[in-house]
């Protein structure tokens, strides 16, 4: 009996899928929820004139390349470093406070990201996470079963946030079948937001953590891999303004998968009014020190991986430090196909400011 080439391609696909998704599936996601009362305070100082009181914030955003096999193999022993450098700094106290994971789908990148001994780890997508809005039309074109896109789901979004204070409160939302493209389909992606209070600030942070659909690693053509994005985009948006605390700081971060792409840069920053570290911290008056080496004007268009933030109605948010992580230098080896991208932010509110209640134990709430 002879088999198609087409046939063999489909259940090779089938076979390489369901490979990958047991890579990580005998591992659960970390979760850790922290007691609020088990939190150092913030370090929070006062101007000269008493009037203003400012603490900072230091998050990472990092792309583990935890695929599992078959896209990937031989990742264990970086994992595994990742997780142990990652502790090390947090007990010395010179690690990030917030971590914001991406692709953290094998069962070692799982490890990695519990190893990592932060106190609250919120976990984002499952695998059968449903998007909150399920009924978008259909993408153009027709569906590539032989590129991914099977209609089903074989693995979780690979989000995680970890973090040094207590996450009060979780909420989350898949992007769907209907949003994504090629290959990207085979994983959960989706976006996450983390709600984390510092003892000693008067309210709570928003965190948002994503991985939006890749370019040519998708598989498929520009044209659908980009409508993907910008369905993502719009769904990233509408999370946002369904869970987002106005009163609050907000900071986004994860693989955003727009480097060298003006397409989907200005499709984005049509439904994000949102403001990009990088372009803040590229202004030499701006009082952000870079600490990592920027080419050009637009060093964003450069990576995946970036942070925006907005303030709150009366707690204010500004990057004063960004720096590079475990990319070969200094910050320690290169144990991922991304560095992790670091920005320290400064909070300020009025010195006067009454807190918000005590945080309560963690929650997880509907997007």
């Amino acid at each position: 009996m002879t088999v198609s080439l087409r046939a063999f391609s489909s259940r090779y696909l089938l076979v390489a899928a369901g490979a990958l998704a047991l890579a990580g599936c005998g591992t659960k996601p970390p979760q850790r929820i922290m007691a609020c009362d088990a939190a150092q305070d913030a370090r929070v100082t006062l101007t000269g004139d008493g009037k203003s009181a400012s603490a900072t914030l230091s998050v990472l955003t990092y792309n583990l390349e935890g695929l599992g096999w078959p896209a990937r193999k031989g990742r264990w022993a970086e994992l595994k470093e990742i997780g142990e450098r990652l502790s090390a700094l947090r007990e010395a106290g010179t690690g990030p406070d917030v971590v914001l994971f991406q692709e953290m789908f094998s069962g070692a990148a799982k490890r990695a990201v519990e190893a990592s001994g932060y106190p609250a780890i919120a976990p984002g997508p499952r695998r059968t996470t449903k998007p909150y809005i399920a009924d978008l039309d259909k993408m153009a074109g027709k569906a590539k079963p032989l590129k991914g896109e099977l209609g089903i789901k074989m693995t979780g979004g690979g989000l995680a946030i970890a973090s040094r204070y207590p996450i009060i409160e979780t909420a989350l939302d898949a992007y769907g079948r209907r949003a994504c493209a090629g290959l990207d389909c085979l994983s959960n992606k989706g976006v996450m937001l983390a709600r984390i209070s510092m003892p000693g600030v008067p309210a709570p942070i928003d965190i948002y953590n994503t991985h939006m659909n890749s370019r040519g690693a998708s598989g498929v053509s520009a044209a659908r891999d980009g409508e993907a994005h910008a369905r993502q985009a719009i769904a990233a948006s509408e999370f946002i303004a369904r869970t987002q605390d106005m009163a609050v700081p907000l900071i986004f971060g994860g693989d955003f998968n727009m480097r060298h792409s003006e397409d989907r840069w200005a499709e984005f920053s049509e439904y994000h009014p949102l403001t990009l570290v990088h372009e803040v911290c590229v202004d030499p008056a701006s009082g952000c020190e870079v600490k990592m080496s920027w080419d050009g004007d637009a060093p964003w268009m450069d990576t995946q991986d970036l942070q925006f933030f907005a303030d709150g109605e009366q707690l204010t948010v500004r990057p004063v430090r960004v720096e590079a992580l475990f990319d070969g230098g200094a910050s320690g080896p290169r144990l991922s196909d991304h560095d992790g991208f670091l920005v320290t932010y400064e909070l300020s509110w009025p010195a006067g400011m009454a807190a918000k209640p005590a945080c309560e134990t963690a929650r997880t709430k509907a997007p």
